[in-house]
This record gives structure tokens, sequence and C-alpha cells, in this order.
């Protein structure tokens, strides 16, 4: 049930800002952004603290593009707090950020709410109402989660998430709970696009945006928006002060309606461990430049298993390399997870151009639905994945 904020609430945000409750689980050293961070509640308007951030003018005084995306905005944006299953200041809550996405949702971050016990999930907007919400659904290897209110703020409505692919150097603003500071914004423009970022799931996370954005603990699960008011991107982590990254708004397009209706996302599952394919690998294999992956690996029993083979280490120049999917070529690693994230299902037959012995060949392999998660092997804010990786 919605509430609005009264003092048993105002006790319970001193109390979080007093113990420095730290984030739920995901949140670690150099991607450890996650929903962490001493809080503060949402405890003025949006439009005095835009002004009383940066001690500058008030924004009807400026007019700036910035200013008027963070007024359009804020209002669907809301402070995550979550009690754990440890209770508050034990490790088993945090604080985080999300956006309403329409009149009953709100997106965020798996690893903000993943430790969240039963009724342990708290909204504040930006006008100081509380929500409860409660899980719809939640997806680990994209980390995202769908959060619902049963009685949404008559401020707050849905952000929308872009469906076209954000430009590298268009400018961009994070808008979030940094540090547990509330309804923050900081500006900065798209740096990458197509990253492939480590998980606790072992498998990583395709086709993200890379921004030097500041993005800081607390600000994970909040939008990443065009100058249109578009959300390019969830926030998911941040490595230094000009590194940050967002799940593209691509891949939560896929995965957000699935958590809504069923409470879960399949994602398609190849089976097969990779490496980059270097000029001395392509000089073994018999390529005239070097592009594609080397299929290092080949799960038993898995989708790949009889039709691509594995590089052998007492045979130099062995193993297949992708080089295309359906005809759309895969010149690295992070190309061949975001096609099959973004382009196939379970189900799906693909056919693989390949280079065998160094001959072209094409084969085709039908893409199963990704096995359950194992325990973490590389948790956020790890080194990167080596090769070979099992990630398609």
């Amino acid at each position: 049930m919605g509430v609005t904020s009264d003092p048993d609430h105002c006790t319970r945000r001193r109390l979080l800002r007093a113990t420095g409750v730290v984030g739920a689980a995901g949140a670690a050293a150099a991607f450890g952004l996650g929903g962490s961070g001493s809080g503060v509640a949402q405890n003025e308007s949006a439009d005095s603290n835009a002004s009383n951030e940066t001690g500058g003018p008030a924004e009807s005084e400026v007019g700036s593009e910035y200013a008027a995306v963070y007024r359009d905005t804020i209002d669907s944006v809301v402070l995550v707090t979550v009690t754990g299953t440890s209770g508050p200041g034990t490790g088993g809550g945090g604080l985080g950020t999300g956006f309403v996405i329409d009149d009953e949702y709100v997106l965020t971050n798996n690893h903000v709410v993943e430790a969240a016990r039963e009724g342990g999930i708290e909204l504040q907007f930006s006008n100081e109402e509380w929500r409860a919400a409660s899980i719809v659904g939640t997806d680990a290897y994209s980390d995202l989660a769908v959060l619902r209110v049963e009685d949404m703020p008559e401020v707050a409505s849905g952000l929308s998430l872009a469906e076209s692919e954000p430009i590298i150097g268009q400018e961009v603003l994070a808008i979030g709970n940094p540090l547990g500071l509330d309804a923050s914004v900081s500006q900065g423009i798209v740096s990458g696009t197509g990253r492939s970022l480590p998980s606790p799931t072992g498998f990583s996370i395709p086709a993200a945006i890379q921004t030097d954005a500041p993005i800081n603990p607390g600000n994970s699960g909040g939008p990443l928006v065009s100058l249109e008011g578009e959300v390019l991107g969830v926030v998911f982590a941040g490595a230094g002060q000009t590194i940050g990254f967002a799940i593209s708004a691509a891949l939560a397009n896929r995965v957000v309606p699935a958590l809504i209706e069923d409470g879960s996302y399949d994602h398609a599952y190849l089976g097969v461990g990779v490496q980059p394919v270097g000029p001395e690998i392509a000089a073994e294999i018999g390529l005239e430049e070097a592009t594609g992956v080397l299929v290092m690996e080949v799960v038993p029993d898995g989708p790949a298993d009889g039709t691509l083979q594995p590089a052998s280490t007492t045979r130099p120049g062995s193993g297949d390399v992708i080089v295309a999917i359906d005809g759309q070529a895969i010149p690295n690693q992070p190309a061949l997870s975001s096609y099959l994230a973004l382009e196939t299902s379970p189900g799906d037959t693909i056919e693989l151009e390949i280079v065998r012995d160094g001959e072209h060949q094409t084969v085709e392999v039908t893409l199963e639905e990704r096995p359950e998660a194992e325990q973490p092997r590389t948790p956020i804010g790890g080194p990167r994945e080596e090769p070979p990786t099992t990630d398609p």
C-alpha cells in the first residue's frame, strides 16, 4: 500500500543515514556501484535540490537543456530503499535508484533488490511520498528487475525506453541518488556502445553503454537519458571518475515485457567458449585478417555440440572461427554476445559462417535456453573475464 512520508519513515531514514547501510548484492570495488551508499532521503523538492546542489541559480533562471530534461524526468525517478534478509545495517539492505515506466511499474537493477526480504522494498518520490513496492520479475543475466507499485503518485509518469541506438558522442544525463544524495543529476556523453560487462552470473552483460557521466554508489537502477528525455540505458556500474556503464535500452526492451508478463526472461544459448582472433591466431588458422572469434570450448550436450569444433592445444591452427551469424559479421566476442542477446531467442535456428582448416563454410545450430546461473564466478567490479569464456 502507498503511504506518505511520516515520522516512522523519517526515523528509518535517520537510521539508514547513521548506520551507513551498504549496498545490496553486487556492489563491489571497480564496478561497485550497485544500490549502495549511506542514505539521505529525498527530503527536498526537485526544484530546490536542482538549484541548491551546485550552489547556482534555480533551473527556471537558467533555462538550460539540462535543467529542462531534469525538470521533465525527475518526478519519475525514485529512491529505492531495501531492507534485506539480514536487516538494516548488517549488509542485508541498501539504497539504489529506479524509474517509473508506466502507471504501475518501476524499473531498477536486479542487484539493488535481490537481497530484499518480503515487504522490504520502499520507494520515495520527488514529492516526498513513499510507496511500498513488490518484485514482479527479475533477471540476473541482464541485471534488471521490475517492481510493482499499487498506488503510483500522480506526479510520476512513465519514462520511455529509446528504440533507436545511442550515438557515440551524444550528450546524456544520469539521474539518481549517488551516495544516497537524492535527486542528483550528472552530465556526460556516450563514450562507447556494445560493451561486454562482467557479471556475477559468469555470463557477461552484452550491448552495454559506456559513459563519462559521473556514476557513484546509489546511481544503479537509474535512467541514463538523452537530451530528448528518452532512456538510453539503465545505469549499472562505474569503474572510475570518467567511466560508467548502463544496460542498453535495446536489451531492456526485450527483457522488461517478459519480466512483467512471466516474471522471468529466457536468454538464447549457443553453448561455446570463445576467445578473440588476434594476428597470431589468424596466421595459424589461415585467415587473411584478424577477425571473428575462435571456438575454444563446446559445452557437452549443448546446442553447438557435434556441430562446432573447438581448438586443441596439441593442434596449432585448429578450431572453428565464427565470422558471421545469419549474414551479420561477428568481429569479436562482444558482437557475438550482442547478436545473440538482441536478435535471437531460444528455439531459433541460426546460420553460422565459420572458418575451419582455412576453409569458409556454413553450419546451422538451434539455440536453446540458457542454463540456470551457477554460483557467482566473476563479481561485479572483478577482473575482466579471460578467454575462453562460455558467455554465448
